[in-house]
């Protein structure tokens, strides 16, 4: 008799669960774990770019050093945030991981508009396959966030919906941070660019 309450209690309480969205939290905290995890793949793709597409640009005579060095900066605050699978739970970290990442959109955005000035440059084998690895790898980090947003806002409305906001109180599951609408806005608008101070790029 006791072993039949027992499993009678089990069932019960598995029941429970899952129509309090216990389950279905489980399935969306994996998933965005996953699509974490592909995001940071994808800055990590890019981050390891950016050493060989700055060794290309400093052969270029009288390239615009202000540019350059403001990728290599954004680089080194970029890879100097350890990004670890908790840092979606803490929102402050995670605001200033976006905007390091943003920083670094902007910087080699920049470096890429400027690089137009230079013919040589852009007649570099070299430099065209890692400008064409690099659009790829930015159309995949756009993918993986967009990814990411998705499974994140489905979580979040979980989390925040009754009665399963019940459930998620009692198992400390907590919204997860996303990434915000300014931050997009910042990541899209391009650079402005002013060539009437830069040196000229044609060779006499």
């Amino acid at each position: 008799m006791k072993r039949l309450l027992a499993f009678i209690a089990t069932v019960a309480s598995a029941l429970a669960l899952s129509g309090c969205g216990y389950n279905q939290f489980q399935q969306l905290d994996e998933q965005s774990k996953a699509a974490w995890s592909e995001v940071l793949n994808q800055y990590q793709r890019r981050a390891d770019l950016v050493p060989n597409i700055v060794a290309s640009v400093k052969g270029e005579a009288n390239f615009e050093q202000e540019t350059l060095t403001k990728v290599i900066e954004a680089r080194s605050k970029a890879t100097s945030i350890q990004a670890t699978p908790d840092l979606v739970n803490n929102p402050e970290a995670f605001n200033k991981f976006q905007q390091a990442q943003g920083e670094l959109s902007s910087a080699l955005t920049r470096l890429m508009v400027v690089s137009e000035r230079y013919p040589d440059l852009k007649a570099n084998q070299a430099f065209r396959d890692l400008r064409v690895t690099l659009e790829g790898t930015e159309n995949r980090i756009t993918v993986a966030r967009n990814r990411y947003i998705q499974t994140v806002q489905e979580y979040n409305t979980l989390a925040r919906s009754f009665p399963n906001n019940l459930t998620a109180m009692v198992m400390g599951y907590k919204p997860k941070a996303n990434f915000t609408v300014q931050n997009e806005a910042e990541i899209s608008k391009p650079p402005t660019v002013d060539f009437s101070n830069t040196p000229a790029a044609s060779k006499p």
